[in-house]
């Protein structure tokens, strides 16, 4: 079923989130899942892919990516969406690329050589590939409330606290790290040199947690955002797979959002307010 339009999506890591992701995927009208990836030592091999999401009988057969090749021809899906872990997702990675299919990356704990091998398949091959180690779209909103409160509070002291569950094993976590590297970066362009803490707490069952905390000698601003559910997880990686479907190039979630046009709107309206707010009639 389904016409030219549907986006034939790969899922790449049945982990917690990559099932919470399969499980969105399969109720999606335009969206037909072709394929979906195990380890070679899961369990999961060889069962119904709707059999290890708990929902119904999907026909598509679980597989892991010894015979990647043969498999992507079969199936010939556009885009993968990729939880795994970065020694996998980054040779998965070169054969995505080399056929020709775009990615949409969530795994977190790549270095910083790992992420430019990425960034050089999607050059060399002229695939999209989003890197998105903060895929869920309010931890960028996040982002972009912390690079706008240490731009202008620049000489306030900025830690970051995250809260994972305890099977998390990278630490501090992708978003984390993402955040104090921008916020380094603002503060070089404010001729500040900060040195941002970040503390990572793994602990039962906690899905995610970031704040942000600015502090003065005099007062304090936190920003906080959390995670429920893996489902705002998969609701990112979704709309990213929507994004990357007919691009070449190397992104992140900025990208998907359009986050420098927001901003740029938001600056105008505030403009637009100050200018106008004195000069109107407060009706009471």
């Amino acid at each position: 079923s389904g016409g030219a339009y549907m986006l034939r999506l790969c899922i790449a890591g049945l982990g917690r989130t990559g099932k919470e992701i399969a499980k969105l995927a399969l109720e999606i009208p335009d969206i037909k899942v072709v394929m979906a990836l195990c380890s070679i030592n899961s369990d999961k091999r060889g069962k119904d892919l709707g059999e290890v999401c708990g929902v119904r009988d999907t026909g598509i057969i679980v597989d892991c990516p010894e015979n990647l090749e043969h498999e992507i021809i079969k199936h010939q899906p556009q885009v993968v969406i990729d939880f795994t872990n970065p020694l996998a997702a980054l040779h998965n990675a070169e054969i995505f690329a080399k056929m020709n299919v775009n990615m949409v990356i969530g795994t977190t704990g790549f270095s910083q050589s790992q992420q430019n091998k990425l960034a050089n398949l999607a050059r060399e091959h002229k695939v999209g590939i989003v890197l998105a180690p903060n895929i869920t779209l309010g931890v960028n909103v996040l982002m972009l409330l912390a690079n706008l409160a240490t731009s202008i509070l620049d000489s306030y002291d900025v830690e970051i606290l995250e809260y994972h569950h305890k099977h998390k094993l990278d630490k501090p976590s992708g978003t984390a790290k993402k955040l104090a590297g921008e916020i380094t970066k603002l503060s070089r362009l404010n001729n500040q040199k900060k040195d941002i803490n970040v503390h990572a707490i793994r602990a039962g069952g906690i899905v995610g947690l970031h704040k942000v905390i600015v502090a003065g000698e005099n007062d304090r601003i936190e920003i906080i955002h959390e995670s429920f559910s893996r489902r705002v997880f998969a609701e990112g990686a979704i709309k990213a797979a929507y994004f990357v479907r007919n691009k070449a190039g190397f992104f992140e979630m900025r990208d998907v959002l359009n986050l420098e046009q927001v901003l740029s709107n938001c600056l105008a309206m505030n403009d637009y307010l100050v200018e106008n707010i004195d000069s109107e009639e407060v009706v009471g």
